[in-house]
């Protein structure tokens, strides 16, 4: 069993997701965003950290999957999304969760199947991958597409890593 804490962060909200990823399938645990108030940013700093530190200790997860920072509209609204992203990581890294970053294509590819893929889409793989019975908010299920592209990344790399050693075993 691993809980995956999926995060996708942003200086007015951010969304979250947690999955539970048993033996190759992915279940849904929770899933909702942290709304930040306008104003000070070293207090929607405050409230990523404080709401991402209850959900560790709430849930329990095990790992954190979070988008890496892409230069958005302009290089303030990158440094501001770069610190949304540092305050739920720092929130997480002090739990001893291990930290996976994926960039926002990755996470399209691996959920969709299309690194392009828009908003709409994702939520409606995230529903059909998770088998919801309606679609989750966006940034939820951008956070949740990222806790699935680390569960696929992970089970890639367990399947690459087992196919090699059959193939040494037969060779031997």
């Amino acid at each position: 069993m691993s809980l995956i804490l999926g995060i996708d962060p942003g200086s007015r909200k951010t969304g979250f997701g947690i999955i539970n990823y048993v033996s190759g399938r992915s279940e849904y645990v929770t899933s909702g965003v942290i709304r930040l108030p306008g104003g000070d940013l070293a207090q929607r700093l405050r409230i990523i950290y404080t709401g991402v530190t209850e959900l560790v200790e709430l849930h329990g997860p095990q790992e954190l999957a979070i988008e890496q920072v892409f230069m958005a509209k302009s290089a303030g609204s990158a440094l501001k999304l770069g610190q949304a992203r540092g305050a739920a990581i720092v929130a997480c890294v002090t739990r001893d969760m291990q930290v996976a970053e994926y960039s926002a294509r990755q996470i399209k590819q691996s959920v969709v199947g299309t690194g392009a893929a828009d908003k709409s889409q994702v939520q409606h793989m995230v529903r059909v991958l998770l088998k919801l019975p309606g679609a989750p908010q966006e940034d939820a299920a951008d956070a949740l597409a990222a806790a699935l592209c680390h569960a696929h990344t992970r089970q890639s790399m367990i399947n690459m890593a087992g196919a090699t050693a059959v193939r040494r075993r037969r060779v031997r």
